[in-house]
């Protein structure tokens, strides 16, 4: 019989507003290592019986300095023979991970690995470090949009293809209401676990710094007041002084918001998840990726979904549930229409434009997220089976996953 990867259980921390939020002052090892130790318990398992710990990051080298995977597995409480690595597939890091986790289990025998990510924009981006603005000469002669901010590439998806402003802005209000509604109904309490922090706080008018403590329990990022006309209000953020350029469509309301957060994902052998008495929330069945031309790198979804559905015989429609990362309303929109999506199917309680984007975290947190969202449905008695986990990637980059709920 052949071996599959099931997915186990879920965890993540709340996501908290970078160099503002509750994690301002947390390492990326401790967030992730909270992570990581709620999901091991919500799986039923001792920690001795993980592998390894395979630890998405878009900015590893700058978050730690060191092994973020192996920090964190000890951080949970993994006994040193647990291993750890950590990968870099920037926005896509954390669904990288559970492909990989899972690819070691169902080839390599290994009985229990854990997908995670996690990302400290506040201490990396924020902290002063100039983190991916090195360039390489030879390749900034034949391909410098490799390094193009990615909001400019999210303006030229919305000037190459059509997808108006106010189309955006709609867009935003929808993801806006969505995850307002999810978190008055209770539906992201099965995936967050508190973490008490200590929250640098800056006086305004002397500016001393001091460290309060906080609890991060729920995402704090998202703005429910949020209304048409007020995301009509703000002006385009985009604006290069070299090239005396301005931006017409991408502002803080239509992007996703900067954000400091934590996932994670344990997979099992299924044998051995029965064997465990552990609750199987779905089956990991596939992954692929494509590239495309850096500066329109939100559009590489387009690419990569018909990809992994062309492997699994499976069309568009056969579908149920859809996570598309929200890294800009103009790049979700077009990858959406453009393939045909069922807007009903899609981002079905809100995304990143509402709640945030730590470029690492963000694939594990959609992943934990579709098969709890599938799980809910299939107890209402609805007919759901397949769910994909797709995301656009900073270089002109798609991934997508496919997932079957149990």
């Amino acid at each position: 019989m052949s071996r599959e990867a099931v997915i186990v259980s879920t965890a993540r921390t709340g996501l908290a507003k970078s160099g503002r939020g509750g994690f301002n002052n947390t390492h990326g090892a401790a967030m992730a290592g909270h992570a990581i130790k709620h999901a091991i318990e919500r799986a039923k398992i001792d920690p001795a019986q993980v592998e390894d710990v395979l630890m998405g990051c878009g900015a590893p080298e700058g978050a730690t300095g060191m092994n973020v995977g192996r920090l964190a597995a000890i951080w949970a409480g993994c006994p040193v023979t647990t291993s750890g690595t950590t990968v870099n597939r920037f926005c896509s890091s954390g669904l990288q991970t559970i492909a990989m986790a899972a690819g070691r289990i169902v080839n390599e025998g290994v009985p229990c690995a854990i997908g995670a990510g996690v990302e400290s924009i506040s201490l990396v981006q924020m902290g002063g470090q100039n983190i991916n603005r090195l360039t390489e000469e030879k390749l900034m002669q034949e391909k410098p949009e490799l390094w193009m901010a990615m909001i400019e590439t999210a303006e030229i998806v919305a000037e190459r293809y059509g997808v108006s402003r106010e189309y955006q802005d709609e867009y935003a209000l929808r993801s806006q209401q969505r995850i307002a509604a999810a978190q008055q109904n209770g539906i992201f309490k099965d995936e967050i676990v508190p973490m008490k922090t200590k929250m640098k706080v800056v006086n305004k008018e002397t500016g001393e710094e001091s460290l309060v403590d906080y609890v991060v329990e729920k995402d704090e990022c998202n703005r429910p007041e949020t209304t048409l006309e007020s995301l009509q209000g703000l002006k385009p953020v985009f604006k290069n002084g070299q090239k005396v350029k301005e931006g017409k469509y991408v502002t803080a309301g239509n992007a996703s918001q900067l954000s400091d957060g934590a996932a994670a994902v344990v997979l099992m052998e299924r044998k051995e998840a029965e064997k465990n008495g552990s609750d199987i929330l779905g089956v990991f069945r596939g992954f692929a990726v494509a590239g495309c031309e850096p500066d329109e790198m939100g559009i590489g979804p387009v690419f990569a979904i018909p990809r992994l559905l062309d492997r699994h015989g499976l069309k568009i429609d056969d579908i149920d549930l859809w996570e598309l990362n929200e890294a800009f309303a103009s790049q979700c929109l077009y990858s959406r229409d453009r393939l045909g999506i069922d807007p009903e199917k899609y981002n079905v309680n809100g995304g990143s434009i509402a709640i945030g984007h730590p470029f690492g975290m963000t694939g594990a947190r959609c992943t934990g997220h579709i098969l709890l969202e599938g799980r809910r449905r299939k107890q209402a008695g609805q007919n759901v089976k397949y769910g994909v986990v797709t995301m656009c990637i900073g270089g002109g980059m798609g991934a997508a996953g496919l997932f079957e709920f149990a």
